[in-house]
């Protein structure tokens, strides 16, 4: 029985029901099929679940998916919108005839679709359960994530190696004739990621006082002697898997200041990934990574050290378990990006990350990218 199966006898439901297109996780992970429009899966305990989908994508849905498929029109959905039932109305009373019982949804279920399902039969919220699965990769979705990070890697050496070979001008770094700016600099990395079959939205190339904001995007010309923080989380536009990087460069002479956060950060990410193992907690391995900034003069509040440790990577970019102050504990199977920072206002940011499993003998980095600040 597995996690799902579980879920649904705990909860004394019928079937468990998901409505969303295979940008929500969840859909994606449970039936491996593609599309950009919602549909319905529904899967009893013992069963390897339903497609329900429109007519046209029945045939790509056997082929890619391992669940069973009908069509809307099988369904009955068509026979109540002829009755003069609304759409909700009509999905809603197709799923009730199919699951024949109490139904389990998660957090993200449509709340339209529950209140017409609810006068069919109870509709129970799960806490959680596939998003717990999601977390425990098997070894072909370590390879998709693998996969996407080496395109991730090769998308940072070309970010990196326009700033090296960029000269400054009165403060300004300029790449040939003009200025490098994080937008020529995003665009960069962005076009290669294309090659790859991967996508990117919203890549991190923050300058100067921008990095102290840990997700500005940044904008406008790279300048000589800051910090630049460059922080890619690309998906392979095929599997849908994620990776997630950041490194923090500068071209010139850095701040003392910024010198030492830079090292601060290096130590952190190291230390916080050497305590990654089974049966570690991640809110404890947050505590003592905090306690190592603290202990160095760095604080963990509104300035210093401000966000988690780390995060799950999968289908989505952000996902169980946590590095944070209420991380849960580790299993074999986590794939866990670890990413330390620091951001002072009138200083700058600087932030770290590698990525990589938890395995019987602790972290394995997937990252295989160079920690230099200066280039």
């Amino acid at each position: 029985m597995d996690g799902l199966d579980r879920a649904i006898r705990d909860a004394g439901a019928a079937a468990y029901v998901a409505y969303a297109a295979s940008a929500d996780a969840n859909m994606r992970y449970l039936t491996g099929f593609r599309t950009t429009d919602p549909i319905v899966f529904i899967r009893k305990p013992g069963e390897r679940g339903t497609l329900i989908v429109p007519q046209m994508e029945r045939e790509r849905a056997m082929r890619e998916s391992s669940a069973a498929v009908l069509t809307r029109a099988d369904a009955g959905y068509f026979e109540y919108l002829r009755a003069g039932e609304s759409r909700w109305r009509a999905t809603a009373h197709m799923i009730a005839d199919f699951a024949g019982g109490p139904l389990l949804v998660s957090a993200r279920f449509p709340i339209a679709l529950a209140r017409e399902l609810e006068s069919f039969y109870p509709v129970l919220v799960d806490e959680g359960t596939v998003e717990a699965m999601r977390a425990v990769k098997t070894s072909g979705e370590q390879d998709r994530i693998r996969r996407v990070q080496r395109v991730a890697e090769r998308a940072m050496d070309r970010a990196i190696a326009l700033i090296a070979e960029s000269r400054p001008v009165r403060g300004t770094l300029y790449h040939g004739d003009e200025p490098l700016t994080s937008e020529r600099v995003r665009a960069a990395m962005h076009h290669l990621l294309l090659d790859f079959g991967c996508g990117a939205a919203d890549t991190i190339v923050a300058c100067g006082p921008d990095t102290a904001l840990p997700h500005h995007v940044g904008s406008g010309p790279l300048l000589e002697g800051e910090p630049i923080v460059i922080d890619i989380f690309p998906f392979d536009a095929q599997t849908g898997y994620h990776a997630d990087m950041s490194r923090t460069v500068v071209k010139g002479e850095a701040s003392p200041e910024i010198r030492e956060m830079y090292e601060a950060v290096r130590d952190a990410q190291h230390f916080g990934a050497s305590l990654i193992r089974p049966g570690a907690v991640g809110a404890e391995i947050y505590r003592q990574v905090a306690d190592r900034f603290r202990e160095r003069g760095y604080g963990t509040d509104t300035e210093g050290f401000t966000h988690s440790l780390g995060h799950g990577v999968g289908l989505d970019v952000h996902e169980q378990p946590s590095l944070g102050p209420h991380g849960e504990e580790l299993v074999a199977g986590n794939v866990i990006a670890v990413e330390p920072g620091l951001y002072y206002r009138g200083v700058g940011g600087v932030r770290l990350e590698d990525m990589g499993a938890v395995t019987g003998g602790g972290f394995e980095r997937f990252t295989r990218f160079g920690m230099e600040l200066f280039v």
